[in-house]
């Protein structure tokens, strides 16, 4: 009786109220509640979630969603940003970009991760869709500034051009000058991780015409002396990304440059500082006192200077030290801990992945006690403690994600010499809300034992170096319900352990493991019995090898879910059982 209800509404009014549903995980859950609501959903969906590109075919997608304004799309596995997937692997966007000129010419959105998307692929984009509006590409690669040229050049109501840690071809900075005067719409603009100069005349003229700008990151070779330009033809940024500043300032430079940053009373998020001149430090302290977010990704500033700067960020929700583990020690985040009070993310990582750090258990205990909203953290560091992962699990149980690296992965409390299983277990269990979890240091069987049965929310696990036999594996596939990612690297799990899950992984949307136990015979085993999962074995030996015959466990192993079928363009390195 419920269910008729439901059906009889008119689909114009159940179609309102979805439009007012922005989760994707809502939408399908909607769509499953009957027939009616199925098709009304698919018909009024305008924006689409791919979390792998080889899950679903583009033609799918187009029969099931007719009205897609807005793709989001991810290709490589999550540790190809840790150079663990060979070059040449795959997920080129070019298949799925003919199939939507196609079907979608009224596609406004395009966000891409991890995707190989080539010069070619920008142009079609460019002149497929008219009234194209936002294209994010983070981690990617395959393509160069030409392509940028074309996009700027035909897309006349673009709106967002966001370049995120993506490695480009530069061949010059010719491309900004390819915006037509026309070109007014810009709201967003990043190219920091570019590497030659700008047109900087173009790139003054673009922002001055573009009234709505609000955020602005430029890469590392826009000098500082001329920032100050585009700064008062752009009042209005509240995210900026700044260049490099290896000299002190001039008088004349410094005045300009003051008064154009404090002018910009809406400037909220503070990134780049690639080099900085301590002279130039000052200057940035004037804005601190707004600042919710800064991100020092690449900037190499001294500790003392660095505290002092952060002693003046009180409203500071978002802060990421990325490659200055050296710089900052435990004395600055006790001054994170007493002033950041808002902090929410934390992110520390060391200039030198494979040297001897500053930041030990200490900082980490200190930031839990000083800022009780902290939710994600990633955290690199030279020593943990039990203790202290108790502390900080006691401290900050909003956390949902939870990211430590120690510089030696295998390395136990440093104190008692004990596993950290204590640790992380206190984590999960305290952690109601934990999503996502990454764990180092000597960890046992025991600690996946508390993960099974208290990471009810979990849907992210990482574990490298870390376990005792295939029981520890074999407790999280079975305890973790929600679990839809889990990524394994130099640890002994065989074929025991991937086979106890076979049944999990058709909820999931992917299992990774590379330098582990299992053998092809188990991969084999795995995909007869479940023929909806893609395993994908990693073979960089020698790629003329039979590895039907191979008794030795394989390199790599990818497992996923697919309404596709087996993918087509697979490289020579890898075999599908």
């Amino acid at each position: 009786m419920v269910v008729r209800r439901m059906s009889s509404f008119p689909d114009e009014l159940l179609e309102h109220v979805l439009a007012f549903l922005s989760s994707h995980r809502d939408r399908n859950s909607v769509s499953l509640v009957c027939k009616s609501w199925f098709r009304i959903e698919a018909g009024s969906r305008q924006r689409v979630f791919i979390g792998n590109c080889y899950a679903v075919s583009p033609a799918i997608l187009i029969r099931r969603f007719p009205r897609i304004k807005s793709v989001a799309l991810k290709g490589k596995p999550h540790f190809a940003d840790f150079n663990m997937v060979p070059p040449g692997w795959g997920a080129d966007v070019h298949p799925w970009l003919v199939a939507m000129a196609e079907a979608y010419p009224w596609l406004e959105e395009l966000r891409l991760k991890r995707m190989v998307i080539t010069d070619e692929s920008l142009e079609l984009l460019a002149r497929s869709f008219p009234n194209f509006k936002v294209l994010v590409l983070t981690s990617c690669d395959g393509f160069s500034t030409d392509g940028l040229a074309a996009i700027a050049a035909h897309c006349r109501h673009i709106t967002e051009l966001d370049l995120q840690e993506s490695d480009i071809d530069d061949r010059g900075g010719h491309w900004l000058s390819c915006f037509p005067d026309s070109c007014t719409s810009l709201v967003s603009l990043n190219f920091a991780c570019l590497n030659s100069e700008v047109n900087f005349e173009a790139l003054e003229r673009l922002v001055a015409r573009c009234t709505s700008l609000r955020s602005l990151k430029l890469n590392r070779l826009v000098p500082l002396e001329l920032l100050h330009r585009l700064l008062v033809r752009a009042p209005h940024l509240e995210d900026l990304g700044t260049g490099a500043y290896l000299h002190e300032p001039r008088t004349e430079q410094y005045s300009k440059l003051k008064v154009a940053l404090q002018n910009c009373k809406g400037l909220q998020s503070l990134s780049g500082f690639w080099e900085v001149a301590p002279g130039y430090l000052p200057l940035v302290e004037s804005v601190c006192s707004n600042l919710t977010s800064l991100n020092l990704s690449y900037a190499t500033i001294q500790s003392a200077e660095l505290t002092n700067l952060l002693g003046h960020c009180h409203k500071l929700q978002r802060l990421w030290y990325l490659q200055v583990l050296d710089y900052i020690e435990d004395k600055g985040l006790e001054v994170v801990a007493s002033t950041c009070k808002d902090l929410q993310e934390l992110r520390v990582f060391p200039l030198d992945p494979y040297g001897q750090g500053a930041v030990t258990e200490e900082g980490l205990v200190t930031i839990s006690k000083g800022c009780p909203k902290l939710t994600s953290v990633l955290y690199f560091c030279c020593q943990m403690t039990n203790a202290a992962l108790i502390t900080v699990a006691r401290n900050s149980p909003l956390l949902t994600c939870f990211r430590l690296c120690i510089i030696d992965p295998t390395s136990p409390d440093h104190l008692t010499k004990q596993p950290l299983d204590e640790g992380f277990g206190t984590i999960v269990q305290y952690c109601k809300s934990l999503r996502r979890l990454s764990m180092a240091g000597l960890l046992t069987d025991k600690v996946f034992q508390v993960i099974g049965t208290y990471g009810k929310c979990l849907e992210m696990l990482s574990v490298a170096f870390a376990g005792q036999s295939d029981f520890g594996m074999q407790c999280v596939l079975s305890g973790c319900t929600n679990l839809r990612k889990l990524e394994i690297r130099d640890s002994p799990f065989g074929d025991l352990a991937l086979l106890a899950g076979s049944e999990k992984y058709e909820s999931m949307r992917s299992l990774w493991m590379s330098s582990c136990s299992v053998t092809v015979h188990g991969c084999k085993e795995l995909a007869a019995k479940m023929r909806n999962l893609n395993v994908e074995v990693i073979h960089d030996r020698d790629q003329f090898e039979d590895i039907s015959t191979m008794t030795q466990p394989v390199d790599g192993l990818y497992v996923y879910r697919s309404v596709a079928g087996h993918r087509k363009d697979t490289p020579h390195f890898i075999y599908t059982m």
